[in-house]
């Protein structure tokens, strides 16, 4: 017989992906800054509701969003012209880089 003890369903869970801890992020669906990245600024493992994930970078590396508030009209203008360009990507849900990139960034 095998004496190999059989590991727990809450020690699998307590598991963590290995995505997370190369991105070093805490869970799944929460944004972090990478910047030693070369290109990318953020990363997330995004997780949807059938339990697929998937290791999403986003953002161009040293450019700012114009931000959830922006003040001057040429960033209220940035804000508008990214939205209206990525909204067919943006509508594709937690599993796009133009979803996170619009969450996070602008």
């Amino acid at each position: 017989m095998n004496n190999r003890p059989i590991p727990s369903r809450k020690k699998q869970a307590q598991k963590k992906d290995e995505r997370l801890r190369k991105i070093g992020a805490t869970g799944y669906n929460k944004p972090v800054r990478t910047p030693k990245h070369k290109t990318k600024s953020h990363a997330v493992v995004a997780k949807d509701g059938d339990g697929n994930t998937k290791l999403i970078r986003f953002g161009q590396q040293g450019v700012e969003g114009a931000g959830a508030n922006p003040k001057t009209e040429s960033e209220k203008r940035r804000r508008s012209s990214f939205k209206a360009r990525h909204a067919k990507n943006i509508s594709k849900g937690k599993m796009s880089a133009a979803y996170w990139a619009d969450k996070t960034k602008w």
